[in-house]
């Protein structure tokens, strides 16, 4: 067995099984544990699933959200302990794997079209990935 394998069959019991099925350009609730002090919460980070990239123990997404006409972007590790759950709020329909380009988009430009075409295909869907 090489040592890349080895690794990986180390890091396959570490990871997450109950992750939704996320593309590009869904809108995504990302539930986040902060500590403070003694106490934990959970507070939620809703925006536009625009990167991902990696797989296994280093797979890596980016969201982005509006904040008073500001753009907000925050990169989590898929498979981080501080990320509790993850909710598809509305799947919407994207051409490209990166959507970096809504960076330089304003207004009614930077909305995604919504999923529609094929919603029999979606419905369906399975909501985690085997």
């Amino acid at each position: 067995m090489s040592t890349q394998m080895l690794i990986e069959s180390l890091n396959d019991e570490a990871l997450k099984t109950d992750i939704p099925v996320m593309d590009i350009g869904d809108t995504i609730n990302v539930h986040v544990r902060i500590v403070e002090g003694q106490k934990e919460r959970v507070q939620v980070f809703q925006g536009v699933l625009i990167s991902r990239k990696g797989r296994g123990m280093q797979e890596m997404l980016t969201v982005r959200r509006i904040v008073d006409n500001q753009g907000v972007e925050r990169t989590w590790p898929i498979h981080s302990p501080m990320i509790s759950k993850f909710e598809v709020v509305r799947r919407a329909d994207a051409r490209r794997a990166k959507l970096y380009f809504l960076r330089d988009r304003i207004g009614k430009s930077r909305r995604l079209r919504d999923r529609r075409r094929g919603m029999e295909h979606v419905k369906g869907h399975p909501t985690v990935r085997k």
